[in-house]
């Protein structure tokens, strides 16, 4: 697995198309954040829009391929395997995007509550905000895996299913990213940080299913 995972991380950056979705979380964080603001809110804003990137790098990473390369792979190492290590390095990228854009956002916010009034360690903060954007890393991954192939093979499909995947998994009711960012946002307001272990666990959880369901479909669709 570990050479599978060099493979594919190495067809990531030379491919260089990781780039537009960097550059649009970067452009959505210098629109949404900026130096001053509640620490809190701010990392709640950094982590909802981390979903939609993870996504979007699981489709980039399971379409790098050229069809003969990809069924060398699979040949090689199993086609389960070979689409494991595209979701897994797609989903690793997206927690280092996390995790660096969740110590700069730390670092340039104020760290006290809305209005200011009641203070709020930045160290404590920062550990609320890292598992509030591995939440949203992971159901990012899970939603871009059930968004692209083998599942949806046709971009027109595809590519709406992800968006509206996306957006669901952010505001819908009981999904553990909404969960997980609505903690943050009310930690900003009343001063209290949020430690969201139980959105995380439900990630873990849901992303580990739909990286095994659609593991097991590449396999079954696989001459």
């Amino acid at each position: 697995m570990t050479a599978l995972l060099r493979y594919q991380a190495d067809l990531l950056l030379r491919s260089q198309r990781w780039l537009p979705p960097v550059i649009l979380y970067a452009a959505f964080l210098g629109v949404g954040v900026q130096s001053g603001q509640p620490v809190l809110g701010s990392l709640g804003y950094t982590a909802a829009g981390l979903l939609p990137v993870a996504a979007w790098l699981v489709r980039i990473c399971v379409t790098a391929e050229p069809p003969a390369a990809r069924a060398c792979v699979a040949a090689a190492r199993g086609p389960a395997r070979a689409h494991l290590a595209c979701l897994l390095t797609a989903l690793f990228v997206a927690v280092l995007l996390g995790l660096a854009a969740t110590v700069v956002v730390t670092l340039i916010s104020d760290p006290a509550s809305d209005g200011h009034r009641v203070p709020v360690p930045r160290l404590r903060a920062a550990a609320a905000g890292l598992p509030g954007a591995l939440v949203c890393a992971l159901l990012g991954a899970a939603v871009g895996a059930l968004t692209s192939r083998p599942v949806l093979r046709s971009r027109g499909r595809a590519v709406p299913a992800l968006l509206l995947g996306a957006l669901l998994a952010v505001v819908s009711a009981g999904s553990p990213a909404q969960a997980a960012v609505s903690a943050l946002v009310t930690g900003s307001r009343t001063g209290r940080v949020p430690v969201p272990l139980l959105p995380l666990a439900g990630a873990v959880v849901l992303t580990a299913a739909a990286f095994a369901a659609t593991g097991r479909l590449v396999a079954r669709r696989s001459p």
